[in-house]
Parts: structure tokens; sequence; C-alpha cells
């Protein structure tokens, strides 16, 4: 062997900020700037505006999985989990300002939306490839239930009884009611967050999966993390104050029905943590496609009714929560399948069938009532 030192190759260029994907950097600054577009006056500059919140929405998604990966589960989707509810919040408020009494039940629309997406499209869909891959996936029965427990009694409190009290004609809740609803649904999300990351955390683990990946971020790659998913939220806050005419008048202008937005809303926050479940499901961890999918939920109703009832009542607006009896008895559906789906600790395809096909019934009945 020869005696001379090897050539030194050159140390390859990394990104400044710590490995973090360039593009998850440039596109919310780029959103910030196409905040000073102002409120979109032509059909190419609102479909630009809603790209740049798409990929913002993005971007805000990934540093939350980045965060994710370092603090390891189930904490992971609790974070996600926080940026999402975030996103879904400043687009319901951010329309509800814009149009006023005329947006009054689009929470309600967009949070039964968001329900339905989590437990039975994405639920549906992880359980039916994973199936398909792996055959069966098991998972930790007790986190489960705990989720699927707390989803039921949310649900109904702020979907369902607000038709069947009497001190507001219709399917309203009065200030004191609504107040009430708010407190309990956060002090059942913040139970839920206890058990799920201090008392029980180990029930929302399954055992195969316990030692993932976190380790590998370095704390520095978290923290740009942090500081970039802040720029990111902001960013889509903003956009989505910009945007949310457009959306209403292009619904109007195809003739829809208005929950029509309310899906738009709920399906544009959940795109990137569906891709997130997926995933999870194709590489054998059901666990954390539950954890995400009914986290979701559970975040949907019990940070976002509460942070829409405060602001209705300070734009002196009237909060429609109530479901039509149509979606009470999809809403009944779901939750008595999920109860028996997700009940054995094992999930087949024939599972994932069943949700899909709830789901369908749920968009084509919303689509043509």
């Amino acid at each position: 062997m020869s005696d001379q030192p090897s050539a030194v190759r050159p140390r390859p260029v990394t990104f400044p900020c710590f490995a973090l994907a360039p593009w998850s950097i440039v596109v919310p600054f780029l959103a910030l700037a196409a905040i000073a577009l102002g409120k979109p006056g032509s059909i190419p500059m609102a479909v630009l505006i809603a790209v740049v919140l798409g990929g913002a929405i993005m971007a805000a998604v990934y540093h939350a999985e980045v965060i994710a990966h370092r603090v390891g589960e189930p904490f992971g989707t609790l974070i996600l989990a926080f940026a999402v509810t975030v996103i879904e919040t400043s687009l319901i408020i951010s329309i509800m300002q814009s149009e006023g009494a005329g947006a009054q039940a689009l929470a309600r629309d967009t949070v039964f939306a968001a329900v339905m997406i989590t437990i039975n499209g994405i639920v549906g869909v992880c359980l039916l490839l994973g199936g398909g891959r792996h055959h069966e996936q098991s998972y930790t029965q007790s986190g489960v239930n705990h989720g699927l427990a707390i989803l039921a009694t949310l649900s109904v409190l702020t979907l369902v009884l607000p038709n069947y009290t009497t001190s507001e004609a219709g399917p309203f809740y009065n200030e004191n009611q609504l107040i009430f609803v708010a407190i309990d649904s956060l002090a059942l999300y913040a139970t839920f967050v206890v058990a799920q990351t201090i008392r029980h955390r180990d029930h929302f683990l399954y055992p195969e999966e316990i030692g993932g990946a976190h380790e590998t971020v370095p704390p520095a790659k978290a923290v740009a993390a942090g500081a970039m998913l802040v720029v990111a939220l902001v960013a889509v806050v903003l956009l989505a104050k910009a945007l949310s005419p457009s959306i209403e008048a292009g619904v109007a202008a195809l003739g829809a029905p208005p929950a029509t937005v309310g899906i738009i809303i709920a399906a544009l926050v959940l795109a990137p943590e569906s891709l997130a479940a997926l995933g999870a499901a194709r590489a054998n961890r059901v666990q954390t496609s539950l954890n995400l999918a009914i986290g979701s939920a559970l975040a949907t109703i019990g940070l976002t009714i509460p942070a829409v009832a405060i602001a209705s009542m300070a734009m002196g607006l009237e909060l429609e929560l109530g479901l039509s009896f149509k979606s009470i008895a999809l809403l009944g559906l779901t939750l008595l399948v999920a109860t028996m789906t997700l009940s054995t600790g094992r999930t087949t395809l024939v599972q994932g069938m069943v949700h899909l096909v709830i789901f369908s019934a749920y968009l084509f009945t919303t689509l043509v009532p």
C-alpha cells in the first residue's frame, strides 16, 4: 500500500438551518411575502394564494413532524394535533369574520367533517391498505378505547345536545351553555393529554413500536423546526384570512351546499396528517396511525370548539352547533362501528372497507342532500 495520504474528499454542503429540508424554510417566508398581495381579486390570484397556503400548511406539519421525531411517541402525535388545530381554527374564524352571521354553522360543519374524515376516511384507508400489505396489524386496545370514549362524549355534548336544549330555540346553545360546554371540552381533552403523555403513556404505544427513531433528530434541528413552525403557522393564519372570501364565493358559484366549505377546510388541514398516518400504516405501525386519527378528532372538538366559541362571543355571532338528523345518524353509526372495529386489538382490511363505505355515504349525502 502507498504511504501517500489519500485525497481528502470535500465535505458536502449542507443547508444552514440544521439540515431542515430547504423547501420547508423557503415556503413559509414565501407565504409571508404573499400576504402583501392582499385579498385575491381574480381567479388566478386566488389559485396562486391557495397553492402557497397549501405549501405553508405542509411546511407547518413537516416542522411539527421533525419535533415529533425528537420527542417520540405519543408526544409526537400530540404536537401534530396541536399544529393542525391552530390551522383549522384560524381558517374557521377567518371565514366567520368575513361572512358574519352567514357562517354561523361553519364551525359545526368543519368539526363534523374532521370527525368523519379522521375516523372513517383516515382510519378506513389505513386499515384497508395496511391490512392488504401486512394481513393483520396489532395495536394497544386500551388507548384506542380511551380516545373513542372521550370522542363519543365530546361529539354528543357539542354536536347533538344543542338540538334538545330549551333555553335557546333551534340548534344553538345560549352563552352560559356555550361556556359550560367549552370548559367541559377543554377538561376532557386535557385529561386525555395527561393520560396519553404521563399517567398511562404505555396504553398509547404498541410494544414493537417503542424505541423509534426520535433519537436520530439532533436538538439543534428540533429547535430550528420549532422556530420555523411558528413562522409557518403565522403565515397560514394571515393567508387564510386573505383567502377566506374566495373559498366561500367559489363554493357558492359551483352551487354546492354550504357544508362543502367545512369539508374543504377539514380536508385541507388534515391532508398532510393523513399522509403521515398512511405512511405509518404501510410501515406496519398502525398504532401511530390510530393515534394520529383519533388524536386529531379529539383536538378538533376539544380545542377548536372552545376557541371558536370564544371568538363567536367576542364578535357577537351566533354559533350553530346542532347537527341535522341525517348527520346525527351518520355520527352515531361512525361511533358505533368504530367501537366494534377497534375493540379487538387487531385490524384487517374488512374493517377498513366498512369505514370507507360510511365515509363515502357522508360525502355523497352532503353533496346530494
